[in-house]
């Protein structure tokens, strides 16, 4: 079955894209949860021409996004947690305090966009992953020092 994705669906597509699925699965899920419309021919053409009308909002948005992406690359943080003597921290840093110190750079970045490979447990350097726009990311370098 040939559908036309509403919205974007993890680990199937990304809005306004024409994706096949098996028939039970847009049926049943997608078409009524509101995810997806069925690919019929005026649908397709009503797709066509809505790109076609928001080609330049989007080839701005993604500049404003390389823009973003260029100012945030040379970005190094330091993000301080209070550790047991073995170097342990007590819980772990998450996208939450590394939003919190790009906020305190002048970054206005949701947490929800930063991502981190494997929980941060104990002082030392890492990387997260900050996704800008579904084509442009950027990696942060941070370090995790003990609190006194």
């Amino acid at each position: 079955m040939e559908i036309i994705l509403k919205e974007d669906v993890v680990n199937l597509g990304y809005k306004d894209e024409i994706i096949n699925v098996k028939d039970g699965y847009g049926r049943n899920f997608l078409i009524p949860q509101g995810k997806a419309i069925i690919a019929s021919a005026s649908a397709k053409k009503v797709l066509a021409e809505n790109q076609k009308q928001r080609a330049h909002k989007v080839a701005k948005i993604k500049q404003d996004a390389h823009d973003f992406a260029a100012k945030l690359e040379g970005t190094t943080l330091v993000i301080g947690a209070k550790t047991s003597s073995t170097g342990t921290i007590f819980g772990s840093v998450s996208s939450i305090q590394i939003a919190e110190e790009l906020a305190k750079k002048g970054f206005e970045v949701d947490r929800k966009m930063i991502y981190l490979t494997e929980p941060v447990k104990e002082v030392g350097n890492f990387v997260a992953q900050v996704r800008i726009h579904k084509d442009i990311s950027v990696e942060i370098p941070f370090e995790v020092i003990s609190e006194t």
